[in-house]
């Protein structure tokens, strides 16, 4: 995935993390007069007067060598300030607010279209759009869209009782309590999708949250308690009890998250690959039948699951009966209300916003338009995304996206043929790999025209659940099917990409496919420092410590030599190295082990977009365009790209949550381990950013 993202991907094996590749040497790179690229846009001289790279945006008195990223984008970063109802504003956001206005548009205009066929597209985004704007019919029924689920939560009686509303809520889309459950592909046989339960039952962003002392944690702890209180408060619970909950909740959770992996453990694939008999699972945690709470979760015919931390369920099996059955009646209650606080009355919205402030530093909330549309695209994305291809996504875009991706595969190709540190026998799996890629552009060959999903134009709160159970259903109604490899993990309108291991594809939303990221009108040196790296950083996925994994069928299987894999593990520890030298805020550093496949994505897209690029005509040129050179325009179309301001509690919280490093480091990250960026600007021993050549690191 390129970008962080709040999103609910419902394909849910999707890698966090991007793969890169560090580049040959110049002089082992192929001669790229003798390599030819399809699909180059119109000459430099006839290209659009659009400035794609504006120097009114850079801070032209600050050399490119000692602060890189305020040279490209220091003056836009300084006038375009993070809006109140924001918590991060640069690029992306731009394009993502661009997107989601092109999306309100839509969704009124099918909740305004009185003609449209009961059953169609227009019908069904409308009427889902229309109820969720309806806040007077919202307002008027406070909580009582979940009160009949708080009393049977808090009458369960018994262990058993505690179970059976696990299993309820779920299969209700009530909400998620204690584990996180999921079907999807088997990594070890990626042919066959198996039931797949992981640690969960916390709901602070991550574990640390609980545990730690400092400052900032303290800070979100209060401020967790603070919420809890609130809403069961709103329920019409004492202040006393309500605050009494509030405690019994987080005491709960922090055991729960003592108990669970790491997100830097989590990244290995490995490790977090654990498959039993459901049996003989049951076995180690004999509070737990699982074969019975499966059965009442749907799941049934089926004789193993995975599961991604034993350990965490070993803990689990014990709380359940160390934890007084009162204790879990209010822990279950605190997970429908959280779940539904934001699709309720008006008082649970502000109160869901105001723990928001704690966790981001948010000023003023998302607009509900904005909310609401942007639930559409969650709930019935792919009904939305055939309004927004149809309007906004163009044809030629598709054409030109394919020629790209054939390209920065070739540039691949050329640069794992010419490894240094590689054997013959390694570079042919990994050839192998890459030839099997898969790329899915803009939008799915077959629609989910989401068959039996009840949409009332007067039940928002119901349609949310509906679309929940449906959601739910279908992931289930998977077991015994072969695996559907034409099915998506993001809607058309986003703005990102991703690579999902299991399936070795890599996948661009029509959303990414505008500027800065790729404009048709665009000169190549544009498009490759933009889409091209986006593209090469994909690939790279397949490639970083966790996707190369992986072989090219997508099977959890090892495809290297004992020696590769240790080189490449030394040259990964060495960027890890790279990252956590970054500071992000007073003593914050990027961490550089969370986020070393991302940053193996960038510099390996990087680099390959870079190979592609001098494979064009403008590549190969010296023809400066506003004062630029072909090289300086490739990298600073990737500088503008990671442009962005970030309120200071969001930075701290992404440093532990995201695996990808913030926008100043990977703008800087990657280009100061090529030769190139160190020509293309004449950086120099004694610039800032200098690294001697020997220290550059170079993976693929």
């Amino acid at each position: 995935m390129i970008f962080s993202s709040k999103r609910k991907i419902k394909l849910l094996l999707v890698s966090t993390a991007v793969f890169g590749f560090l580049g040959a040497s110049a002089q082992n790179r192929i001669d790229s007069k003798s390599q030819t690229l399809t699909g180059s846009p119109k000459s430099a001289k006839s290209v659009s007067k659009k400035p794609f790279i504006d120097k009114t945006n850079m801070n032209l008195s600050v050399k490119p060598g000692d602060d890189f990223y305020t040279y490209a984008s220091g003056t836009w970063i300084k006038n375009n300030p993070i809006p109140a109802k924001e918590t991060r504003w640069g690029s992306f956001h731009v394009l993502r607010d661009f997107n989601i206005n092109a999306v309100k548009g839509l969704v009124n205009e099918a909740a305004q279209n009185k003609n449209a066929a009961a059953g169609s597209v227009e019908k069904r985004v409308g009427d889902f759009y229309a109820a969720a704007m309806d806040s007077n019919a919202i307002d008027k029924l406070g909580y009582a869209p979940i009160k009949a689920d708080l009393q049977k939560a808090g009458a369960v009686k018994d262990l058993n009782g505690v179970l059976d509303q696990v299993a309820a809520l779920r299969t209700s889309g009530a909400a998620s309590p204690m584990f996180g459950f999921y079907v999807g592909q088997d990594r070890k046989n990626p042919t066959k999708n198996i039931p797949q339960i992981s640690q969960g039952g916390t709901s602070l962003p991550d574990k640390d949250y609980y545990l730690k002392t400092d400052a900032r944690s303290l800070k979100v702890q209060e401020g967790y308690k603070n919420y809890i209180t609130k809403l069961f408060t709103l329920t019409g619970v004492s202040p006393a009890v309500a605050q009494q909950n509030a405690e019994t909740i987080f005491n709960l959770e922090k055991k729960m998250a003592a108990a669970q992996l790491s997100r830097v453990e989590l990244r290995d694939p490995h490790r977090t690959y654990n498959k039993f008999a459901i049996s003989e699972f049951s076995k180690t945690t004999p509070n737990i039948n699982w074969n019975s709470l499966l059965g009442k979760m749907k799941v049934t015919g089926e004789d193993s699951l995975l599961v991604n931390s034993p350990n965490f369920f070993k803990e689990l099996n014990s709380l359940l009966v160390s934890t007084p059955v009162k204790d879990w009646q209010t822990y279950l209650q605190w997970n429908i209300l959280k779940s539904a606080a934001p699709y309720l009355s008006t008082d649970f919205v502000n109160a869901n916003f105001a723990f928001n402030q704690v966790l981001t530093g948010q000023k003023v909330p998302t607009p509900r338009w904005q909310r609401m549309a942007t639930l559409t695209d969650n709930a019935v994305g792919e009904l939305l995304g055939q309004l927004y291809v149809q309007k906004y996504f163009k044809p030629e875009a598709k054409a030109r996206m394919e020629s790209m991706i054939s390209n920065l595969i070739k540039a691949y190709e050329i640069r794992i043929k010419n490894l240094d540190w590689m054997s013959p026998a390694t570079k042919e799996k990994a050839l192998a790999k890459l030839h099997a890629f898969t790329p899915k552009i803009a939008y799915p060959d077959n629609w989910k025209n989401y068959d039996g999903l009840q949409i009332s134009r007067n039940a928002f709160f119901q349609n949310v659940r509906n679309s929940n159970i449906w959601d739910y259903n279908y992931m289930v109604s998977q077991l015994g099917k072969p695996v559907d490899k034409t099915r998506w993990g993001m809607t058309p309108p986003t703005v990102n990409a991703y690579y999902n291991p299991v399936m070795n594809e890599i996948v661009f939303p029509a959303g990414i496919l505008q500027f800065p990221f790729f404009d048709p009108n665009a000169d190549d040196a544009v498009n490759y420092g933009g889409i091209g790296a986006v593209i090469g950083h994909e690939i790279s996925h397949g490639f970083d410590d966790s996707g190369s994994q992986y072989d090219k069928d997508g099977t959890l299987r090892n495809w290297w030599t004992p020696e590769d894999l240790a080189k490449f593990k030394e040259k990964a520890a060495a960027l890890q190295k790279q990252f956590d030298a970054y500071t992000v805020l007073d003593t914050i550093h990027v961490n550089g082990k969370l986020t070393l496949g991302e940053n193996i994505g960038d510099l390996g897209g990087l680099s390959a977009a870079y190979e592609a690029f001098k494979m064009t005509k403008q590549g190969k040129s010296k023809e400066k365009i506003d004062g630029f050179t072909p090289d300086q325009r490739f990298f600073l179309s990737w500088a503008q790209v990671w442009r962005g301001n970030t309120l200071p509690e969001t930075a701290s919280q992404l440093i532990l949550t995201d695996p990808h490093a913030p926008g100043e480091y990977r703008t800087i990250g990657a280009p100061v381990n090529m030769d190139a960026w160190y020509e293309a600007f004449n950086v120099k021993p004694g610039d800032k950013l200098y690294r001697k050549p020997e220290d550059r690191i170079r993976i693929w």
